[in-house]
């Protein structure tokens, strides 16, 4: 298994209200490049959507620990095996930290092509939740 680690978070806002809005899968089209997307779909449960018009990513949840972690997991479409966690925690009031932890299955070849987008798909998420919600 290939680990990725995002940059962290640091986002002006209740941990509730984070955790909330990462419960919905349909938020996550928030977070990821628009330029670079096509093709979302979304429930509260999954989504789905083409990377650059390349390989298409299909995320589920798969668990969850309240106010703490979110764990999705790929589902069967998807061409990449991996689990994605993202992680909270309060650093002060109307403050928290958010992470995301990838966990792929990814043979060499893959992993010589697909590492480096990936590190930067989840730096730029981390980096999404930051704006997405407004100092208070």
């Amino acid at each position: 298994m290939t680990e990725i680690i995002s940059n962290k978070a640091e986002i002006t806002a209740d941990i509730g209200s984070v955790f909330s809005f990462l419960e919905d899968m349909n938020n996550y089209e928030l977070l990821l490049p628009k330029d670079n997307i096509s093709n979302w779909e979304a429930n509260g449960e999954h989504f789905s959507c083409k990377i650059q018009n390349t390989y298409k990513i299909s995320l589920k949840k798969n668990g969850k620990i309240e106010n703490s972690e979110i764990h999705l997991v790929s589902t069967e479409d998807s061409p990449l095996r991996f689990n994605l966690d993202i992680k909270l925690s309060v650093i002060e009031k109307n403050v928290t930290s958010a992470q995301l932890y990838c966990n792929a299955d990814l043979n060499p070849f893959l992993k010589m092509m697909a590492l480096n987008p990936l590190q930067n798909l989840f730096n730029y998420m981390a980096g999404r939740l930051e704006k997405v919600f407004p100092a208070n």
